[in-house]
């Protein structure tokens, strides 16, 4: 039995063979590998989504069309990683969705992500008569200026204080989930 694969593999009886740097190789049979019948891996989109900070603390609220799938609540900057954007950095992507969202706002970006959330599109909502599974990576910036002009895909906007509203009565699904956990909630 070969210890890391504990009873999935065993050394089988062929001769141990020599290859570089003095490793010595032995045939493996593979006995029996279970399946997991019925499971299907999901696939997610990714999202990239900012709190937008002010000095005094409140972060960037958008409010959401009343047709998508945050109606009736607030949405935060950002927005999907384009099929092209592969090889484009989290920060660059960023900037391209905060400038399509909110116009030429400028910020001081932390790189690392501070939150996760999922958040699910309705078939209904979607053109494609299927449900999209989005993930939400969080990112904090720092507000140093420009004027916040919303696009057609946000109504409005409002700088909210985290830690005075109640984020549910804001905030819904993937986004409620994110803002939760960069509360440590």
């Amino acid at each position: 039995m070969i210890p890391a694969l504990g009873r999935l593999a065993e050394w089988s009886n062929a001769p141990h063979l020599k290859c570089g740097r003095g490793a010595i190789l032995s045939e493996v049979r593979i006995l029996h590998l279970p399946l997991r019948m019925g499971k299907e891996k999901d696939l997610y989109q990714i999202s990239l989504k900012l709190f937008l900070k002010r000095n005094d603390g409140k972060i960037l609220a958008l409010k959401a069309v009343d047709d998508g799938s945050y109606a009736g609540f607030y949405d935060l900057p950002g927005g999907r990683i384009d099929t092209d954007e592969l090889e484009t950095s989290f920060p660059e992507i960023i900037r391209r969705e905060v400038a399509e969202e909110i116009g030429a706002v400028e910020f001081r970006l932390q790189e690392k992500p501070v939150a996760v959330g999922r958040h699910r599109i309705p078939a209904a909502l979607t053109g494609s008569g299927k449900d999209i599974h989005v993930l939400y990576l969080f990112f904090e910036a720092s507000y140093t200026g420009g004027e916040v002009r919303v696009s057609e895909e946000h109504t409005g906007y409002e700088w909210l204080d985290l830690a005075v509203i109640d984020p549910s009565e804001y905030f819904t699904s993937g986004i409620l989930e994110g803002v939760q956990m960069y509360l440590g909630k």
